[in-house]
């Protein structure tokens, strides 16, 4: 346990998965977190039986309370939260923050960001590294401000991206970096031992929005390119063309193209050809059925050949 953090507490705010280990790590470490903020339940289902975000959850585990508001600017919610008297904030994928939130407490607000900024500033870092055929990247905690992702940096952690992982493996393997830099950061504020790095908007690039148009099969890249796309895309939302969500690809050494995109099995596998070459699909869905595997997929073809339109 650390001296320095005996007297200080903090407020965590975060909604999924993702956010859910560094909570954990947080009270691993013996950090007093007072309160948790996250989305209102939602309905979901068949049953629209109200859904809980993961990290409530987690947060229930624990026994912290949780503020769950339905606007952050709410004068009631803005009251409640000073009432905890926290010293800090951290922010894990959570909502943009009005400045009454991110500017209360007297050591700030920092945020996790899925990526090594200024690189990737936006909503899906980790699907656009994985979709732009990064072989890096990693994580940052940073000061909130009034734009979005530009705060001093605090730290950063890299890993390294391997060949065959999707945005949910990589999302995965960078879960534990992320709590480890999060605990390593209240620390290091705690303490005053932090050495803050401007942002250089020169070097900054994106992470837009995933929506359907960014989903869509682009077919004027190379193989790799949409081999990259899939992989990025994965397992949510999904890279889709036409009737088809496309889960999982491989590079195929056959050359062998086609004017339109067309699926076609061959020698027991899934293939998809185009007018620049083609890649194998090991994994697919097709709408109102199961994924399945690309063999799967093949065996059950009715014709060689599938015209994706």
């Amino acid at each position: 346990m650390s001296l320095e953090n005996l007297d200080k507490s903090v407020i965590y705010m975060g909604t999924p998965e993702f956010a859910v280990a560094p909570l954990k790590a947080l009270i691993q470490a013996n950090i007093s977190v007072v309160a948790v903020v996250t989305v209102a339940d939602k309905p979901a289902g068949r049953g629209r039986k109200l859904n809980e975000s993961a990290v409530k959850k987690a947060a229930n585990d624990f026994g912290i309370p949780v503020l769950q508001p339905t606007s952050l600017k709410d004068t009631a919610f803005l009251a409640e939260l000073a009432a905890f008297n926290a010293d800090l904030f951290i922010v894990v994928a959570f909502r943009m923050l009005p400045e009454a939130v991110w500017n209360m407490p007297p050591f700030g607000t920092f945020n996790l960001h899925g990526s090594l900024l200024p690189a990737y500033r936006g909503a899906a870092p980790i699907n656009w590294a994985i979709i732009n055929g990064e072989t890096k990247t990693g994580v940052t905690t940073f000061f909130l401000d009034k734009d979005i992702d530009t705060g001093s940096i605090i730290r950063q952690s890299d890993i390294h991206i391997e060949d065959k992982w999707t945005a949910g493996e990589l999302h995965d393997a960078m879960m534990p970096l992320g709590a480890d830099l999060v605990v390593d950061t209240v620390h290091s504020i705690f303490k005053g031992q932090c050495t803050l790095q401007s942002q250089s908007s020169e070097l900054a690039t994106h992470a837009p929005k995933l929506n359907r148009e960014n989903c869509r099969l682009d077919f004027t890249k190379s193989p790799s390119q949409i081999i990259s796309q899939i992989k990025g895309l994965s397992p949510f939302p999904g890279a889709y063309f036409g009737d088809y969500k496309f889960i999982n690809a491989a590079v195929c050494a056959a050359e062998i193209s086609s004017i339109n995109p067309v699926l076609f099995r061959l020698k027991g596998g899934l293939f998809l050809k185009y007018s620049k070459g083609n890649i194998e699909i090991t994994s697919i869905k097709a709408a109102g059925k199961r994924q399945m595997s690309g063999k799967d997929f093949a065996n059950g073809m009715q014709i060689d050949e599938l015209p994706l339109i």
